[in-house]
């Protein structure tokens, strides 16, 4: 975080720079004609940060343009959206769909700034924001809970045609999911012939309202509402749409509900599905039984929940026999549970099977935090994210999120600056998450003035509080109050001796 007077130069700088580029603003960014990407002058600064200092997964090129239009939104987020976009108006761009992405991804955790660079650029001559520019600022207000200003977007959207595809389709049923918002992400669903979209009886669709109904511990309604479309929707026989369900009270580790699940499953004599299976106990030598991947993964993961992971390795191992190929998602179950118990030999010992296998298999982002977690010192961590980087795992705000814990665990502030440096120049946060870590964090280790600067950012962002920190913040603003009354007291006495 950079100290006040140093934003205040900082953005000093930027409106000079603005003042000189109001007389030759046309020659700041021109067209190439052999692409659609913006070219610059040559005094524009092609690398504005060291790349000595350079965080694993950042954007070695980052782009000049892209950059300087977070640092005006950023540096100006206080003012009037007129101020802001006069600001932009300033710069003289021809906007395009990589440009305005770009952006929009860098204030993925700051939906103010990103929403009036949206509205503005909209309002562009000569430039229509895509699908993907549409589907990018829907999952930021979505993200923030900022349901009316998507709800803007959305009927925006409506009125184009073939403007809303499926990707647009999933990031509303899972953001209204995450915010609990249960029956607008279901009517979101029987809404689809309405967008354009394939009609309700989209399988595949409904597996996805499911899904995230699951994701979100909404396993309950997902299952009612499953079963109330049992005999309207034919494919709710196809075992994959039973699948999500199972696996929802699998993950949650609701033993007695699967298996009641899977009598039912066993009832409706769905497809690929044949009768020997029970969540915990199982004969594998049944030749009749026919399970996916999905089946076993639940199956190991319920062995694991139960502390017996001799016999989920064992089903691990005869899955091969049995013509399933495992996953990733498989792997992960089994790291999970190995992990807990510290058995990092055996981790590694999978994490490089994966690694060789490839394919469906390699390591995702869930499978390095486990790594991540194991470490002991900050020095570790660039080997993992090397690591990461090498098998072409993206980073993710999980994984940012993760290592700010770790960073801050280890009382590391370079690596927590260079972190969240990072994770503002390339859109993976700072999220509710990253805040909630600085704020306890810095007050943990002492540094409470450095955890109410945090507050107070935060809340600037209208990030809500978790009630554990809203906790935490009245306690801190009592200390904070009671030192400067002592501070006062001392002040007082000295000035009468």
């Amino acid at each position: 975080m950079q100290t006040k007077s140093n934003l205040q130069q900082h953005a000093s700088n930027k409106n000079t720079f603005m003042q000189k580029q109001q007389t030759n603003s046309h020659n700041l960014v021109q067209q190439s004609p052999n692409t659609s990407e913006p070219t610059f002058p040559s005094s524009f600064p092609q690398n504005p940060r060291n790349s000595s200092s350079r965080f694993l997964h950042s954007h070695h090129d980052s782009p000049p343009l892209a950059s300087f239009i977070q640092n005006l939104l950023k540096f100006r987020r206080d003012k009037p959206t007129e101020q802001i976009e006069q600001a932009l108006n300033l710069i003289g761009i021809h906007p395009n769909n990589n440009l305005v992405l770009q952006v929009l991804q860098r204030h993925r955790s700051d939906w103010k700034p990103a929403f009036i660079f949206f509205k503005w650029v909209s309002k562009t001559n000569n430039y229509t924001p895509s699908c993907e520019v549409y589907n990018e600022i829907i999952n930021i207000l979505g993200k923030m809970k900022c349901f009316e200003e998507l709800h803007q977007v959305l009927d925006e959207m409506s009125q184009r045609k073939e403007f809303i595809n499926e990707e647009t389709f999933c990031i509303l049923i899972r953001r209204f999911v995450a915010a609990h918002k249960l029956e607008e992400a279901i009517n979101i669903f029987y809404r689809r012939e309405e967008f354009g979209l394939d009609n309700e009886l989209d399988s595949k669709a409904f597996r996805t309202l499911l899904m995230w109904m699951c994701r979100y511990k909404h396993i309950e309604e997902a299952e009612t509402l499953f079963h109330r479309n049992l005999n309207k929707f034919r494919f709710c026989r196809d075992i994959k749409t039973w699948n999500v369900i199972l696996n929802g009270w699998c993950v949650l580790g609701n033993t007695h509900e699967a298996k009641r699940l899977w009598k039912d499953i066993i009832a409706y004599k769905c497809k690929e599905i044949g009768n020997c299976f029970e969540v915990v106990q199982w004969d594998v030598e049944e030749e009749s039984c026919k399970p996916d991947v999905v089946i076993f993964n639940c199956l190991i993961d319920g062995l694991c929940f139960k502390k017996r992971i001799p016999e989920a390795l064992q089903v691990f191992h005869d899955m091969k026999e049995r013509d399933c190929l495992p996953n990733v998602a498989t792997y992960n179950s089994l790291i999970k549970h190995l992990f807990k118990i510290r058995r990092m030999e055996k981790v590694y010992e999978l994490v490089e099977d994966m690694e060789r296998r490839s394919g469906d298999c390699l390591p995702n982002g869930v499978t390095y935090s486990y790594l991540l977690q194991s470490l002991k010192a900050p020095e570790e961590v660039p080997a993992v994210l090397e690591r990461m980087e090498r098998n072409g795992c993206a980073m993710s705000d999980d994984i940012c999120n993760l290592i700010l814990r770790l960073y801050m665990k280890w009382d590391d502030l370079d690596g927590l600056r260079k972190t969240w440096d990072e994770m503002e120049r390339n859109g993976l946060g700072p999220d509710r998450r990253s805040y909630t870590i600085m704020i306890h964090g810095h007050y943990e280790n002492g540094r409470t003035k450095d955890a109410m600067r945090y507050f107070q950012e935060m809340t600037s962002k209208g990030i809500v509080l978790e009630p554990r920190t809203e906790k935490l913040v009245i306690s801190m603003n009592g200390q904070l109050k009671e030192r400067t009354e002592k501070q006062e007291g001392v002040e007082i006495e000295a000035s009468n001796v």
